[in-house]
């Protein structure tokens, strides 16, 4: 599923090789999206790239080459226009439904699903499940616990694949080299190995063809610890 800038910025590229055929520049993108930095249109084709949709042409500056257009149900429900952006407001919080524990049924425990969350590049946080899951009762343990579906492969050498449905126990703290749910400036979520060095965040993938990501400690905020995968064959 693609964010709505995601979504965007696809369709501008697009747009741009079509009535050009040579890709914008990244100051065209950011000015075109609305961005104050270069850096959010670096992270949004990254995103592009992981899930397909785009590609780098090798050896050439300022080559992208559109594979191909998302379905309407990878749209996070928006259809906007290129120069007519709708403003993306997400709030940075996973909001655990209900105070009462768990209901367990038959050995399981329910407890709830949320849509898909980016192994390979952060996507909007969502902050309402869209369902909930039976899980055994002896994969957790106290505290609170919630299901995401991967989205990506940048996890893959820890034996995390795209469409497996991941367990979180929510928390705000981890361990060095713990794998969490992390929040990066209280607007994108993502499933990544955590390490702290001196006054640094690294946000580190298990995939050698994803990048490790290093921000300053006040912009990544922890939402939970990686207990348990459900995989269905």
């Amino acid at each position: 599923m693609l964010t709505k800038k995601q979504y965007e910025l696809l369709v501008y590229i697009d747009e741009r090789l079509k009535d050009t055929c040579v890709s914008p520049s990244f100051d065209e993108m950011k000015n075109a999206l609305g961005l104050a930095s270069k850096s959010g249109i670096h992270r949004l084709i990254t995103g592009l790239v992981e899930r397909g949709f785009i590609r780098r042409r090798p050896h050439r500056a300022r080559a992208l080459e559109i594979l191909r257009h998302p379905e309407r149900e990878e749209i996070n429900h928006v259809k906007p226009r290129v120069n007519e952006f709708v403003p993306n407001v997400v709030k940075g919080d996973f909001k655990m439904v209900g105070a009462e524990p768990p209901l367990e049924v038959g050995g399981t425990i329910q407890i709830p699903r949320y849509e898909k969350i980016a192994a390979g590049v952060p996507i909007e946080a969502v902050d309402n499940p869209s369902n909930s899951i039976g899980v055994p009762a002896d994969m957790i343990g106290k505290g609170k616990h919630y299901a995401l579906e991967v989205d990506g492969n940048s996890m893959i050498d820890e034996g995390i694949h795209d469409g497996d449905t991941v367990i979180i126990r929510h928390t705000d703290s981890a361990e060095n080299g713990n794998i969490v749910v992390a929040i990066i400036d209280n607007e994108e979520v993502t499933l990544k190995r955590l390490r702290r060095k001196g006054n640094s965040v690294a946000l580190e993938a298990a995939n050698k063809d994803f990048e490790t990501r290093i921000f300053g400690p006040s912009r990544v905020k922890v939402q939970g610890r990686l207990v348990g995968l459900i995989r269905k064959y």
